[in-house]
């Protein structure tokens, strides 16, 4: 089977992240990991918190902590809402680690080795109210495109447009919110995209016709805009420092690398970190270095995010001219909104990842999130389309159908499942559409269109439901205690199937489901079509429990009270 390696964008340090966050890159990275781990491919899912650059300095300093301390803290809270969601990484590191300090570093020199790094004197934003330059992050304005005013000087969080400092209107210092500023000279290490334009392009053309149109569109406006030498070096106190025997002045001054320098080398980082705990069953080069052919690569991330992976550090990988592994497939999202307005950590508008999982358990979150992805447009978030969609799909649909097949068996048969006769046109008819359900679940899955994967699952519990209504157990009972029997089983073989199946979606529910029959050696990592039709996988005799109820209905006063709680709309 193939080697799969995929990331998700990396989580900024600054606080728990909200349910956008989690739609966009990491959520969705895990359904497919655990699928293609299901279907037996050989799977390393990495993912880490981004811990430099001003959003950890500006929080760090929000609570009264070093940085290095409010990072560990903050990387550990994170990672216990993500074991929340049941986020199945193979490892979350931390950008902050030496491995990635030692990757970065090599990667800058290498660079300047071939000619792509370059040192000059620029003119920046000094504050001298508080004595220090002013990274891009630590200087807040209005944006000259939107008129959004609460625009950082790296981009608009609003419009996503890139920009300098000096491009705001009206700017003023984050940390004191002065707006007594001076534009004074400084040097900064520069990495020339423009020399590897051509590079870049010759790569992209390779891909785009591959990834999502969203993906696509927006690596060939950058590159038909053409790309800018760009510092990647800022004035901070923290973050990954200029190696000093390369550039010994600027490793003087306390220079570190840009977020966005460092970042996206933390994957291949963090893969080393994860080798480092186990160096003898370990290669984390096998994954990274000489290997095209034999990995395929996956990374997943929001619309923002993506000038950053399939422009930016495919230069970088590029001009290092070594054979680092490069992305073979970007799996590009929109945004969800909160009632059509933005999630925004930094505003704290929205549902955030923790809240969620106060109110209600993982799987509720994973699977309306998957089903509602923003993948060709922008989806909303709201209270009542929550609401629908776990009664409807979860809670009836399939919650429903495996309460009422397992205790209407147990309270006429007993606690194994009955045997009943040989299956008849009902169950040909029910399995060929079964297998024919499955194999269009595996094709969404395997082209990572996840909408239309949930809306086949989705299909895959309905056709459970039309079967025992068609079959109606509880009124064939009467007269033909066999055939109730059968279809009891048949609908129990289902259930089995349904656990196999959606487990990408709901991991925590499926486990239930499986673990409802005393299998003997229940192995099954996949459902094959002959088994999809077959519906054998639980012979009769076997005994069952009934669970608690899997998922649920959520009512009128609980949609009252998340309105309340969250506002039905955001703020404007």
């Amino acid at each position: 089977m193939a080697r799969h390696l995929i990331t998700s964008a990396l989580p900024y340090i600054n606080g728990i992240k909200h349910l956008g966050n989690m739609v966009g890159s990491m959520l969705p990275a895990d359904v497919y990991s655990r699928y293609l781990r299901q279907r037996g491919h050989d799977v390393l899912y990495i993912c880490a918190t981004d811990e430099h650059g001003t959003p950890a300095e500006l929080a760090a300093k929000e609570q009264g902590l070093p940085v290095d301390v409010f990072c560990a803290q903050a990387h550990d809270a994170q990672k216990a809402v993500y074991d929340g969601f049941a986020l199945a990484f193979d490892y979350f590191g931390r950008s902050s680690s030496e491995q990635n300090v030692e990757i970065t570093q090599h990667f800058a020199r290498r660079l300047n080795e071939n000619g792509f790094i370059e040192e000059r004197a620029i003119r920046q934003v000094y504050s001298p109210a508080d004595g220090r330059f002013l990274p891009d992050r630590y200087v807040e304005g209005t944006c000259p495109h939107c008129g959004y005013d609460k625009a950082r000087g790296d981009q608009c969080e609003n419009c996503t447009r890139v920009l300098d400092p000096t491009d705001l209107i009206n700017p003023r210092s984050a940390i004191s919110g002065s707006t007594d500023l001076e534009v004074r000279e400084t040097k900064h290490l520069f990495l020339l995209q423009s020399k590897l334009q051509h590079e870049v392009e010759a790569w992209v053309a390779r891909h785009e016709d591959d990834w999502p149109q969203l993906a696509s569109s927006i690596a060939r406006k950058w590159l038909n805009e053409g790309l800018h030498d760009r510092a990647i070096t800022r004035d901070l106190d923290w973050g990954v420092p200029v190696p000093a025997d390369t550039w010994p002045e600027l490793a003087a001054e306390g220079k570190v690398f840009y977020v966005w320098f460092d970042a996206p080398i933390e994957y291949i980082g963090a893969t080393k970190e994860w080798a480092d705990l186990d160096p003898a069953n370990r290669d984390w080069k096998s994954w990274w270095y000489d290997v095209d052919a034999d990995v395929r690569y996956t990374e997943f991330m929001a619309k923002d995010n993506v000038p950053f992976h399939t422009v930016m550090f495919p230069a970088t990988e590029l001009g290092v001219r070594e054979p680092w592994k490069k992305v073979d497939y970007v799996k590009a999202f929109n945004w969800l909104t909160y009632y059509g307005g933005k999630f925004s950590t930094s505003q704290k508008r929205g549902v955030f990842t923790d809240q969620a999982l106060e109110i209600l358990p993982a799987d509720y979150w994973r699977y309306f999130l998957i089903a509602n992805a923003p993948e060709s447009d922008d989806s909303s978030f709201t209270w009542e389309h929550f609401t629908a969609t776990v009664n409807k799909d979860l809670a009836d649909t399939l919650g429903n159908f495996v309460n009422r097949v397992l205790s209407f068996s147990r309270k006429r048969f007993g606690d194994d499942v009955p045997a009943g006769g040989q299956p008849g046109e009902a169950e040909t008819k029910l399995g060929e559409q079964i297998a024919e359900l499955l194999a269009e679940y595996e094709s969404h899955m395997e082209s990572l269109q996840f909408r239309k994967a949930a809306a086949a699952l989705r299909a895959l519990w309905s056709a459970g439901n039309s079967y025992l209504e068609e079959k109606a157990p509880w009124l064939e009972i009467k007269t033909d205690k066999e055939g109730a029997a059968l279809t009891l089983r048949t609908a129990m073989n289902l259930i089995h199937l349904y656990a196999v199946v959606s487990e990408p979606f709901i991991p925590a529910t499926s486990a239930a489901m499986r673990q409802a029959f005393s299998l003997a050696d229940d192995t099954a990592a996949w459902v094959t079509a002959a088994e999809a039709r077959a519906l054998t996988a639980v012979p009769a005799g076997t005994p069952f429990t009934v669970p608690p109820v899997l998922f649920a209905k959520l009512t009128d006063e609980d949609l009252e009270a998340y309105k309340e709680r969250f506002g039905g709309e955001p703020e404007q």
